[in-house]
């Protein structure tokens, strides 16, 4: 058996052998290798006269794909963030609808693909980490729903015995595995699409419970992450230079330009719904009548010339610069668009507020609702990429101190986790 972490963002795969080493797989990505696979789908359109289908891919290959495809394609991102989306039961791509179960059947045979070619094959059973609350889950009905999806994805990709473990509680079998003392460990573990909360014992006198719920004391989930702060870069730093909040001519006076392309620019993947006729004809309807219509050209051309990839590069760059400095220059330059602009690391926090105070509401429900208090909490682990932002890291500081953080691995310490929980099992049915 092998773990299986299916990500918003990315994905990974590893195994645990008899002694508890674990191997992750290895993808290559450029002149390097990487342990995740881009949770990312490009799609080009059958070549009359060549083929009749339509040609998929995934990960590293759709990225070199989508950049440089000179016949135009789809590209789908973040696809488990709509696994709870019951309205959303398929989709069409170049005049043929494929049900969404099949978009994510493609993702995951081609990880499993990669994963075989590094020397880690996916047979036919899988431990599989999934969020506590999946995007968009208001009831345990969605939460099911979302789980059947999956389920049933899994399956088209041969993965047909599958045991799901909450990703908060794979990071604590990571972060046990050398632990030789007993404790009391929250992780918070950060995702592209969900934030994961988990009041779990860890130690010798806990790994003998043999059940992992056993050893929970609660669990919480928000769906606010990575994405989230992406987002609120794009409107506040990006949007703004694009047209967002300038003039447009109506009857007789003057108002604000619509909000809704702008809606779409924070979700860079969903750019590629824009290119519609219906919407390009809308877009050039707003530049006609735009008092600043250059800016709207810049966002026309975003979108014509599908530069959403570049931009969400450009996005992450500068979070990633603002969690190790006081401000960070943010610089989106390719054939046409040239944008620079200081942003720093307290613009940022601010309109980031929002999402902080829901993740730290988030927590202190879960504490109160366990009756556990802070003070009995002996160590929290904090992974995932979102882990490294300062204001996040202070939510746990200001109520667990300093010095009970702990990290390490934040990229992969769900799916060695689930490598771990998956030996285990696999020992236990011997």
């Amino acid at each position: 058996m092998i773990g299986i972490d299916f990500g918003t963002t990315n994905s990974a795969v590893a195994m645990a052998d008899k002694s508890g080493h674990v191997t992750t797989a290895r993808y290559p990505s450029g002149d390097t290798e990487s342990e995740t696979f881009r949770s990312i789908l490009f799609f080009t359109p059958p070549q009359k006269g060549v083929r009749r289908e339509l040609s998929a891919y995934a990960g590293p290959e759709a990225i070199d794909q989508y950049l440089n495809a000179e016949d135009g394609g789809r590209l789908i991102q973040s696809i488990k963030s709509y696994l709870s989306n019951s309205s959303l039961k398929s989709t069409s791509l170049f005049g043929k609808n494929y049900r969404f179960e099949e978009l994510v059947r493609y993702l995951l045979r081609s990880l499993k693909a990669a994963s075989g070619k590094s020397g880690l094959p996916i047979g036919t059973k899988a431990v599989v980490g999934r969020p506590v609350r999946f995007v968009g889950s208001a009831s345990p009905a969605d939460d099911a729903f979302a789980t059947k999806r999956l389920t049933d994805a899994l399956a088209m990709a041969g993965i047909t015995e599958v045991h799901f473990e909450l990703e908060p509680v794979a990071a604590a079998y990571s972060y046990e595995a050398n632990l030789k003392k007993n404790e009391l460990l929250l992780v918070a573990d950060f995702g592209g699409g969900t934030t994961d909360f988990t009041l779990i014992r860890v130690g010798p006198d806990a790994r003998r419970m043999g059940d992992s719920q056993q050893r929970v004391l609660a669990s919480a989930g928000v769906g606010i992450a990575g994405d989230s702060f992406d987002a609120k870069l794009v409107r506040h730093l990006v949007a703004p230079l694009l047209g967002r909040g300038s003039q447009w001519r109506l009857i007789g006076k003057t108002g604000t330009v619509p909000n809704w392309p702008f809606a779409k620019l924070e979700h860079w993947h969903h750019l590629s719904f824009l290119k519609s006729k219906e919407n390009m004809d809308a877009l050039r309807s707003l530049r006609a009548r735009a008092l600043e219509p250059d800016k709207i050209d810049l966002f026309i051309m975003l979108v014509t010339e599908d530069l959403g990839f570049q931009l969400h590069r450009a996005v992450q760059q500068a979070k990633y610069e603002l969690s190790a400095k006081q401000e960070a220059i943010f610089s989106f330059r390719v054939p046409g668009i040239h944008v620079s602009q200081k942003v720093t690391r307290a613009q940022f926090e601010a309109w980031i507020s929002d999402e902080l105070q829901s993740i730290a509401s988030c927590v202190d429900h879960m504490l109160e609702s366990s009756g556990v208090k802070a003070s009995a909490v002996d160590r929290v682990f904090l992974t995932g990429g979102s882990s490294f932002v300062p204001a996040v890291r202070a939510i746990f500081e200001s109520r667990f101190g300093r010095e009970r953080m702990v990290g390490g691995s934040e990229f992969t310490s769900v799916v060695k986790g689930l490598a771990l929980r998956s030996r285990d099992l696999s020992h236990r049915s011997r």
